[in-house]
């Protein structure tokens, strides 16, 4: 849509027409591209010539003087002026304040009489009866001679005889009660009979009812804990010269170093100088006999 002023599609093309039901020929006016209030832009608009700051100047008062409340006022006490008032209304007083007769009558309840048509009733009086005198009963019979103690723990003191002790099995209840089941458990000869034809949920009443007999209770095997850890032996000593491997100390010291190698150095010195001369025979101890033909 165009702005406001501007001409719609429909008044530059004139292909449309809108219908005569549907607008009377008014523009269309958008409320987003107009001011909130036009009529504070126009014309004359009231200034109040903003606020006012507070201060101690007679500005802000229509009286050009600043006037006190009390001003050249006594000073006055309250005491004084409710004296003053009391004795002004005790003035208009004629005579003493009236006092009726009597006291108020109680309301017809519990407790008053006042109403009713017979009055009170001596015999529901909460006052006393008159009683005889109280006269204390007489002394006991006395015994001749008089017995010692209160008769309590002694034997033959009554006027009656002293009953005769018999002694009874402290558990005889119980004992006729097992005699009793045991009398009824022989005259019993088999099982109660149980009927099992009438309706069930189950095949038995008990569902984790078991015929066989349960295998014995299987043990958990003890499984033995290494408390202390595995230390292994100490390694065999290494064979060294020294004097603890020595068997005879003084052997060792008093025998004279011998190179090997210098020996088989001459043995082989001599093989040689043995081949070269023909002489090898004889070093190893062969004749013919050795060699047959």
């Amino acid at each position: 849509m165009p702005g406001e002023g501007g001409k719609t599609d429909m008044d530059r093309l004139g292909l449309f027409s809108e219908m005569e039901y549907v607008t009377i020929g008014d523009k269309y006016v958008s409320p987003y591209n107009r001011p909130f209030n036009e009529a504070a832009s126009k014309n004359r608009q009231m200034l109040p010539g903003g606020s006012k700051m507070m201060s101690a100047l007679q500005q802000g008062f229509f009286e050009p003087q600043f006037l006190r409340i009390f001003e050249g006022e006594g000073y006055v006490s309250l005491n004084q002026v409710k004296r003053r008032q009391m004795i002004e209304e005790a003035k208009k007083n004629l005579s003493k304040p009236f006092l009726p007769s009597n006291g108020e009558k109680k309301a017809c309840g519990l407790g008053s009489y006042f109403g009713t048509i017979g009055g009170p009733v001596p015999f529901f009086s909460a006052q006393l009866k008159p009683k005889d005198k109280y006269v204390a009963p007489g002394k006991n019979m006395y015994t001749n001679p008089g017995k010692k103690g209160t008769g309590y723990g002694y034997a033959n003191i009554t006027i009656g005889k002293q009953p005769v002790h018999s002694v009874d099995v402290y558990d005889t209840a119980k004992i006729n009660l097992q005699k009793e089941i045991e009398d009824h458990q022989r005259l019993i000869k088999g099982t109660p009979f149980k009927l099992n034809l009438f309706p069930k949920d189950y095949f038995d009443q008990n569902p984790y009812f078991f015929d066989k007999t349960l295998p014995p209770i299987k043990k958990p095997e003890t499984v033995k804990t290494i408390t202390t850890p595995f230390k292994p032996t100490s390694p065999p000593k290494k064979v060294k010269r020294n004097i603890i491997s020595c068997d005879t100390w003084s052997l060792c010291i008093t025998a004279p170093m011998i190179d090997i190698y210098k020996k088989i150095a001459m043995k082989i010195i001599v093989l040689v100088s043995a081949v070269e001369n023909g002489e090898i025979d004889k070093i190893l101890g062969r004749t013919q006999k050795d060699f047959p033909h």
